[in-house]
């Protein structure tokens, strides 16, 4: 199988990807001539996306938490477009925040784990055979600056997007002579759905620690996850990318 040069015709496979984020990333990437399959949990989002889709994507149902969601959703990507190019591990949750840990109900430390770090693994573990095969692929887990630097009363949080970071290093090297990249991109705040659920306290506090003392937005998420999945991006593997407006260099 030929290795590609451009985006066109490629399969992406982004979860979360209904809305917020992972919905600029699909638009972003569908632009380019990418066909999106958007995973997501939410099916009543999905009649209006199919509608702005139309042979550019498909919308499935699938729970990232579920083995067995996660393959039946893996296989009919795969039966529908024969290849899988790319998967964004978009899906994502805060859980409790403001919240010191003795106060975080252990079920919501394991909700967040399921969805932020189980997840991404799982979907790879799917996928990571069909673009072993193909002699190409690229995977994006979406972590975050609170993976490096840990933000107070997001423990839950902060800990799974830190073992998002810590598998995309394992996950790189692993399979670094594959033609296979698999990269992490951490950003700061980012005003999405999810983001405007957090107390403002909470926001105003990631806010005053970025130096350009803004939110980042959208479009530069998605412009910055689509060169990590482009087939210009053949060097770099094992890597988190920063988008933190200077808040971390490193």
């Amino acid at each position: 199988m030929p290795t590609p040069t451009s985006f066109q015709g490629q399969t992406a496979i982004v979860t979360g990807g209904a809305s917020g984020l992972g919905l600029s990333i699909t638009r972003r990437l569908q632009s380019a001539g990418v066909f999106v399959a958007v995973l997501d949990l939410d099916p009543k989002l999905f009649p209006s996306l199919e509608k702005e889709f139309g042979a550019k994507g498909a919308c499935l149902t699938a729970d990232v938490t579920d083995e067995a969601s996660v393959k039946t959703a893996v296989a009919e990507v795969m039966k529908r477009r024969g290849r899988i190019e790319i998967l964004v591990n978009s899906a994502g949750v805060t859980g409790i925040t403001n919240t010191k840990t003795q106060d975080v109900p252990a079920a919501d430390f394991d909700f967040v784990y399921r969805v932020n770090l189980r997840g991404p693994f799982l979907m790879a573990r799917e996928v990571l055979p069909i673009m072993v095969k193909q002699a190409y692929g690229r995977i994006l887990h979406i972590a975050s600056i609170a993976g490096k630097e840990g933000n107070p009363g997001m423990v839950a949080y902060s800990a799974t997007k830190a073992g998002v970071i810590g598998m995309t290093k394992s996950q790189g090297k692993e399979y670094a002579e594959t033609g296979v990249t698999i990269n992490a991109l951490a950003p700061a705040v980012i005003r999405t759905p999810m983001v405007e659920k957090v107390p403002e306290a909470q926001i105003k506090y990631m806010t005053d620690r970025i130096p350009m003392k803004r939110c980042g937005t959208l479009d530069e998420i998605a412009a910055m996850a689509a060169f990590i999945v482009s087939p210009e991006n053949s060097f770099t593997t094992a890597f988190t990318f920063d988008i933190s407006g200077g808040r971390a260099v490193y």
